[in-house]
């Protein structure tokens, strides 16, 4: 690696280009992209983004003796200048013209600007970003500045997380983004757009978004956005190992229709394509660290986590549009599943006097088969109303066979008590739910009428052959056997309606008055039947029960809104009152009462430059509790570990403050972020347990006093040297966490504190290597008013490395290492882990097709240990997980594109505002 960064490095020059943007009447423009290329290949060297005073600063190493000078802004007319290169030197100040049609896409195209920055949206054109010739847009979206791709797929720009990826202004196979960044090639793609996330009314609306979180919108090219392209993979392995998927995608202009299909048995959902590990991940990092200080090891990017589950999946998508203002999105997902399980725990149960200790195996195989579908109907009935109706169904049916054995000892670890289970339990759940929405705007300025009708129904019905067996060693009168058949059904129906009126005060100064009222009614119905010489005929009522939840939220509010470039300011306050109704009707109990709030939803955030904001925000939210916490039925399925709920419970309310903080430089390729919330509750629903005779029995209680925080802050820079690039990402995070719980019915608060340190590398030559280091430890404190002698305080470390080399060519070789070591376990479980895995592949027939051996954890260590450290226990887990396997694969893609007219103002509406 030191030879290639010396060989790169060797003949290139650094230089520093500095000047001024101005428009004819010498007034500065901000955020102009300046940018240099290479005379001979139209490459790019480096760019910028102009100043709010119009100055910029252009950085950059090339081994070119001159280079174009570009500058492009929006409605101007491109600039261009030939420059020799020399260590610095000032232009001074570049006048720019204002074009005759100032369209945004013409200006654009004329210069291909890298980066162009127009109101609320960050554009970027992909032709200026070198990757692969085979790379999809994932690999695309890592050669962005101030994005960020980790090793799950997961995009932040700017360190904000991104919620949503379209495609020419739609959904791409409903909302999972991964689908897009996997499988979308970079040859279709013209322009990466990047937006606030906005929800569909607040995209007709104009309403501002979610800034704190971004939408990302993909724009084909026009001669790409008529055809299909498709890619297939098969591949067996050892241990009778196998994967097969296919996924097809046909656009013409707004019409486009995706198809995917996968069978596999390695735990993979089918769709990643990875370049380098395809269904495995690309993944080694095994270790979850919980916030609680807790861990879990597991091959997270492989799907191994609890069990081994043999899949098949298939689908499809349709979205298109008509001229005449009618819109539909359809889609239809199929998943069958079966999945097997084995588990063992040891498990330190802590009282405040004494200890007990329990020790479980258990298994489980699920038989499963879902159905998910969708629809979205919209009809702009002209340009100012709106209507939308969208349906969601989704069923779930399954057998589940399941055995446990589980026996307590005592803190002697002298045996008490030993349970056996064995059950099968036949399930059906069908959820259906249906909104519409109606949008009425007043003119241009931001005045709007909007309506909510929602609703939704879910069923749930178990049928459960139910054998338990204990047997208690010092006191054999309550052994009890249980030959049971449990009948049960759940069915909620919810309804809520709302209705907003926005009224313009002065430009972008809105008065804004809501209502919103919701309803919710569940019913819970359990019949017991034990079994009489074979037959279950004998009604259990003391086990059975028939109970009904009602919830009433109402909640009006108003506030003032602003909606400036600089300055964005939101304010809803009003009355948050809830009413909760339960009713049993086996012992013909009610309970009836109004919680009343205050609703406040308010946020402030100021952006003093295109690339730089500070926002703080405080809101209130009440939550009921659900209904199992609330009904008082006896539940005895596991004989030690008896629950039943509390009809009295109140509503939890619950307090949110957060701040966030963002800047990053352009002309530096730096960022810092950084940010804070903390969530303070009332209210809130714990469990309080007692013991006696080393049976457990819980319910639930309202606490007041949980506190929960986290802050942290990251800073990130990228050096780009021609084909060679570096970056760095050094951050760290810190927890809080005040929780407020009972041990054998005596209340206590715990405290913990988490830092959490990071450090990440990239180091990557475009079409030969990208290494990328990265290193975590974790430091654990927590505190107990009760029992001390639990403190802890311990240090995990992680450490990981990721290698792809695309050298020779045609060839990819993918490895990627972790090493974890953990500061708190248990005997018996390693304190270090090593996981590695790796990927041999190469393509031919002009790129279309790829062969590759890959080999999942390499060395044959993956596991699924888990400590869990609760606040009345320390829980050790060991599951069933995917072991060792080797798997040869073969990929094939095609594809065919033809001219098209470019994708309609409609379809991109989104990114115009």
């Amino acid at each position: 690696m030191l030879l290639l960064l010396v060989s790169a490095l060797s003949f290139a020059q650094e230089f520093e280009v500095s000047g001024k943007i101005v428009d004819t009447e010498s007034n500065p423009l901000e955020s102009a992209t300046v940018y240099v290329e290479k005379i001979a290949d139209s490459s790019l060297v480096t760019y910028t983004i102009s100043e709010k005073d119009g100055s910029f600063l252009l950085k950059g190493n090339t081994e070119s003796k001159a280079v174009n000078l570009y500058v492009s802004y929006a409605g101007f007319k491109p600039y261009r200048k030939q420059i020799e290169i020399t260590k610095t030197q000032d232009v001074g100040a570049i006048s720019l013209d204002i074009l005759d049609n100032a369209l945004d896409e013409v200006t654009l195209t004329a210069t291909r600007a890298p980066i162009s920055v127009k109101q609320d949206t960050l554009e970027f054109n992909a032709n200026s970003f070198n990757t692969r010739q085979d790379a999809n847009l994932e690999e695309l979206m890592k050669k962005l500045p101030g994005v960020e791709v980790d090793s799950d797929g997961n995009i932040t720009v700017n360190g904000k997380p991104v919620s949503r990826i379209l495609v020419n202004g739609k959904e791409f196979f409903g909302n999972d983004p991964k689908i897009a960044t996997k499988n979308l090639p970079k040859e279709i793609i013209d322009k990466i757009q990047v937006v606030d996330t906005k929800t569909r009314s607040e995209e007709f609306t104009g309403k501002a978004g979610d800034s704190e979180n971004k939408t990302i919108n993909i724009e084909l090219k026009e001669d790409k956005n008529k055809g299909w392209f498709s890619r297939a993979t098969a591949g067996g392995g050892t241990d009778d190992r196998y994967e097969l998927s296919g996924i097809a995608n046909y656009f013409k202009d707004d019409l486009r229709v995706s198809v995917l299909a996968s069978s596999n048995n390695i735990n993979s959902s089918g769709f990643s394509f990875d370049e380098v590990f395809d269904m495995m991940g690309g993944n080694a990092r095994s270790v979850r660290f919980n916030s609680n200080g807790s861990f879990s090891i597991n091959g997270t990017g492989f799907g191994s986590s609890n069990g081994i589950t043999k899949s098949e999946t298939g689908g499809f998508n349709f979205v298109n549009e008509w001229d005449n203002g009618m819109e539909l999105t359809a889609d239809y997902f199929y998943g069958g599943s079966d999945t097997e399980t084995r588990t063992r725990i040891e498990r330190e149960n802590i009282l405040p006097d004494s200890r007990y200790f329990t020790n479980s195996t258990s298994s489980s195989n699920l038989l499963n088969d879902s159905h998910r579908a969708t629809l979205r109907y919209e009809i702009e009935f002209d340009t100012l109303t709106r209507l939308s109706i969208a349906p969601r169904f989704n069923a779930n049916i399954g057998t589940s066979y399941r055995d446990r054995f589980e026996e307590n000892l005592d803190e002697n670890m002298q045996l008490q008590n030993t349970t056996l289970i064995d059950e099968t339990e036949d399930l059906t759940s069908l959820d259906f739910s249906n909104d519409i929405n109606f949008i009425k705007r007043f003119g241009s300025r931001g005045s709007y009428f909007q309506l909510d009708l929602d609703h939704a129904h879910s069923k749930q019905e178990n049928e459960n052959i139910y054998f338990s067996e204990s047997t208690f060693v010092n006191n054999p009168e309550n052994d009890i056997v249980q030959d049971q058949f449990i009948d049960q059904d759940e069915d909620s129906n919810s309804f809520s309606v709302g209705a907003s009126k926005r009224s313009v005060l002065a430009d972008k100064f809105f008065l804004d008055i809501n209502y919103e009222f919701d309803t919710q009614k569940s019913s819970n119905t359990r019949s017991v039947f034990d079994a009489v010489d074979g037959e279950y005929t004998n009604f259990n009522e003391l086990l059975s029960n028939d109970f009904e939840f009602r919830s009433f939220k109402h909640t009006p509010n108003a506030g003032l809104n602003y909606e400036g470039e600089k300055w964005r300011i939101s304010s809803e306050v009003g009355l948050l009152s809830t009413t909760l109704k339960t009713e049993n009707f086996m012992e013909d109990i009610r309970f009836d009462n109004t919680f009343n709030n205050v609703y406040v939803d308010a946020d402030l955030r100021y952006s003093p430059e295109r690339s730089k904001s500070i926002s703080i925000g405080y809101s209130t939210n009440a939550d009921v509790p659900s209904v199992r916490q609330l009904q008082p039925v006896v539940d005895r399925t596991n004989p030690t570990n008896i629950i039943i709920g509390n009809p009295e419970l109140e509503p939890t309310f619950n307090q949110r403050v957060n701040l966030n903080y963002r800047n990053f430089d352009f002309a530096s390729r730096s960022g810092i972020f950084a940010y804070a919330y903390f969530n303070f509750t009332d209210n809130q629903v714990a469990a309080t347990s007692s013991v006696d005779n080393f049976v457990r029995t819980t319910t639930y209680t309202n606490v007041d006093g949980v506190i929960n925080g986290n802050l942290g802050a990251s800073y990130s820079k990228s050096y780009k040297k021609d084909a060679t690039e570096f970056r760095y990402r050094i951050g760290a995070n810190g927890g809080y966490n005040r929780n407020v719980g009972f041990i054998n019915a005596v209340q206590y608060e715990s405290d913990q504190f988490t830092v959490t340190p990071t450090l990440r590398l990239t180091y990557a030559i475009d079409e030969v290597l990208e290494i990328e280091p990265g290193y975590s430890a974790t430091f654990n404190d927590i505190q107990y008013d009760i029992n001390s002698g639990r403190d802890q305080n311990y240090v995990n470390h992680s450490l990981s490395l990721e290698t792809t080399t695309y050298w020779p060519k045609n060839v990819v070789f993918g490895n990627d290492i972790s090493y974890n070591k953990f500061g708190n376990v248990a005997p018996g479980f390693d304190s270090t882990s090593l996981l590695w895995n790796m990927s041999l592949g190469y393509q031919f027939l002009k790129d279309n097709a790829t062969v590759k051996v890959k080999v999942y954890d390499l060395l044959d260590q993956n596991v699924d240990t888990r400590r869990l450290v609760g606040d009345d226990y320390i829980q050790d887990v060991n599951n069933l997980v995917l072991q060792r396997y080797a798997m040869l694969s073969f990929t094939y893609k095609l594809s065919s594109f033809g001219g098209g007219k470019a994708p309609s103002r409609r379809g991109s509406r989104m990114i115009r505002m």
